[in-house]
Parts: C-alpha cells; structure tokens; sequence
C-alpha cells in the first residue's frame, strides 16, 4: 500500500493570492545557496491534492521522454542535490493565460548553482494552477529545457 502524502501544510497568504505570487514561491522555495535546506512545507503548501511535476527533454540514451512526479517525489530527489550544489531558478519571462478559475503560465527560467555567473540551463515552466475561491493552488508543473534543437522562442524572452 502506498504512504498517504502527509497533510498540506497552512500557505503563506501571499504566497498564493495570484498566479504570480503562487509562481514567484516556487522558485524561491528551490532556490538557495549551498548548504541550505529547502523549506518544504512551504512547497507542499503550494500543490493541491493529486498536483504533479513532469520533468520532460532528452536522456542521456538519445530518446526523449518524461517522468511524472508528485510533490514528495520530487523532494525526494532533489532535496539533497539541491543543498548539496546550490541552486537558482529564477523567471526571465511570463506569458499568463486566465479562464474562470484557471491560469496557465509559461513561464521561461534559467538555473545557475553557486558561483555561476551564467546559466547552465534555460528552459519552459508550463505550470496550471487553479482559484478555489480562496486561494491559488498548482495543479501540474511540466517542463522542458532549451536544446540546440529547441531554441527559446523570442516571444518567450524578454523583449
């Protein structure tokens, strides 16, 4: 039988009062310098019920696939590299999306890990959340990096 997840922990108000606050924490959730742990009530705080996290590009074998994860997947295999490194995302661009309760954001980061004055990576966030009347919640984060083959399209960098 699988593990129930443990309870959502309360949000921080600011932290989900729009799909921009609601994006803005989660990249400073996983940012932070070396040596530092992640604070992962605040990211589980962030998800709702059944969210998921689907990193998607090129393996190392030449195919490409995706992996779908939820929040305590992903803890569990990034907590430790991402203290161990250090790491930095941040958002370079924003394209949102609104119907009713939905927001889709296209979201353009880069990662740097400590003492990189340069990205070794720039890619897509295309994150779902949803307003429940009271609060944003992400529903899937999925995304991809740039490859030689897949450019960053201008309209998704700043202008």
């Amino acid at each position: 039988m699988t593990p129930s997840p443990p309870p959502i922990p309360a949000p921080r108000p600011e932290d989900v009062a729009t799909p921009a606050a609601i994006v803005a924490a989660l990249y400073d959730v996983i940012s932070g310098p070396r040596g530092q742990a992640r604070d992962w009530n605040r990211f589980r705080s962030l998800f709702a019920p059944g969210a998921r996290l689907i990193p998607s590009g090129r393996r190392p074998d030449g195919h490409t696939g995706h992996r779908v994860l939820t929040p305590e997947e992903y803890i569990a295999r990034s907590d430790r590299l991402l203290a161990e490194e250090g790491f930095r995302e941040r958002e370079l661009h924003r394209h949102e999306e609104r119907f009713g309760t939905l927001a889709h954001i296209f979201s353009t980061y880069e990662g740097l890990r400590d003492g990189d004055t340069k990205p070794f990576v720039r890619g897509i966030n295309s994150i779902q959340a949803v307003h429940d009347g009271k609060r944003w919640w992400l529903l899937t984060v999925a995304w991809t990096p740039e490859t030689a083959e897949y450019p960053l399209p201008s309209k998704y960098l700043r202008p």
